[in-house]
């Protein structure tokens, strides 16, 4: 899943790069070392001062798995038995509940995890997803300070602690964009891998047909079809109805209801109704405001725009267009400031560039702090600074 790229000449440009942002970047990458360690030291994540393991959102993947091991894959998707392997999973009962709300492929990943303890599984997950998620913002950005903006970024430290699955998504989304251009058939692997994720691809289907991607089009759609096959052959039919049903369920208790709380919705539609607004005016701002990005991301890719700009864009459009993104899905944002940053050390800062960039970190480190939308914010200056770039080095009507 990551890039294999060897060093493009921008990589003895490092020096395009004010002082500060690298140092900051080491210096965020310390700060969430750190705070990993002190949270472990403390019971705060993994194991709790009572030495038992502590309920975060990896429990649903463990306890997914564990109900393939023990023969029953439906019943990830049943909420009450579903609960039960999560309490089984710690130990002990606790509040809450950790919905399992993927395609059934992602069972074959959750049920080789339940081959491990709870505690160890969701450490090993944590440590070896980040280093593809790494590996591949090294490579997008064509310089080793791609590793510390790996690091840097501040959606990680929500994604490590949860035992989300950012990294992996990360590096798929990563791993499309940057391989398109050289590697399309292995781009198209990455995307169908996505589909683990199906709200993150959204605009692909659009933005591949309007850049005559086709390679990518059609190796994505094999690929996806493939590991839906090979979900059904081995774990039969009652998984993919339980999926399908369990969409609507997910749609009730989640947008409608917000049983979740709307503020951890990154999106124009969580934003909606955080203010209080109503369902109606929510999916009635979202809609269009996701086809008017999408229409903006095609009309790009069909443009002469450089390459880093239209996966800069689709990267950041994949974000804004789905109403369903948490914070911790949002280490994918920094796939779309990885090609910003290639674009940096290619030829500079554009004003107000670093200081854009400061502001999304600001945002996304202050979410804690404000409990809203923060992420909506920060991903609408990304696709500011990228649009920037897009109008001032490309025309933008569609050539003959």
């Amino acid at each position: 899943m990551s890039i294999a790229v060897p060093d493009s000449p921008r990589s003895s440009a490092a020096g395009a790069l004010p002082g500060a942002f690298v140092l900051a970047c080491f210096g965020l990458c310390v700060a969430h070392a750190v705070y990993l360690a002190a949270a472990f030291a403390y019971g705060s994540w993994l194991i709790g001062p009572d030495g038992q393991a502590r309920p975060q959102d990896f429990v649903n993947v463990w306890a997914a798995g564990r109900l393939v091991l023990d023969g029953q894959p439906a019943a990830a998707y049943d909420w009450t038995v579903h609960k039960q392997m999560q309490d089984a999973a710690i130990g002990h009962g606790f509040p809450g509940y950790y919905q399992w709300p993927y395609p059934p492929p992602f069972l074959f990943v959750a049920a080789v995890l339940a081959l491990f303890p709870y505690v160890a599984a969701y450490a090993g997950w944590v440590a070896l997803t980040f280093p593809l998620y790494a590996a591949t913002m090294r490579a997008i950005v064509g310089d080793r300070i791609g590793y510390l903006l790996a690091g840097a970024f501040p959606a990680v430290l929500a994604n490590a602690v949860a035992g989300q699955n950012g990294f992996v998504t990360a590096a798929l989304l990563g791993g499309t964009l940057g391989l398109m251009e050289k590697r399309p058939v292995l781009a198209g692997c990455c995307l169908g891998l996505l589909t683990y994720k199906p709200h993150f691809g959204i605009l692909f289907p659009f933005v591949l047909i309007a850049g005559c991607r086709w390679t990518v089009f059609w190796t994505a759609a094999a690929v996806g079809a493939l590991l839906a096959l090979a979900s059904w052959f081995a774990f039969g039919t009652a998984p993919w109805v339980a999926f399908f049903h369990s969409l609507t369920v997910t749609s009730q208790v989640f947008l409608s209801e917000g049983q979740a709380s709307f503020d951890k919705f990154q999106s124009l539609y969580g934003l909606v109704r955080t203010v209080g607004g109503s369902e109606f005016l929510g999916w009635s701002l979202h809609l269009p405001f996701a086809v008017a990005i999408a229409v903006a991301v095609c009309v790009l890719w069909r443009s002469d725009a450089p390459f880093d700009m239209k996966a800069a864009a689709l990267g950041v459009g994949a974000v804004l267009a789905t109403p369903y993104a948490y914070l911790y899905d949002l280490v994918i944002l920094a796939v779309p400031v990885a090609f910003l940053v290639r674009a940096i050390l290619s030829d500079g800062p554009r004003t107000g560039e670093m200081a854009g960039l400061a502001a999304v970190a600001a945002l996304l480190f202050g979410y804690p702090f404000v409990q809203a939308p923060v992420g909506l914010v920060a991903a609408v200056i990304v696709a500011v600074l990228i649009a920037r770039r897009s109008l001032d080095s490309s025309r933008l009507p569609v050539p003959a």
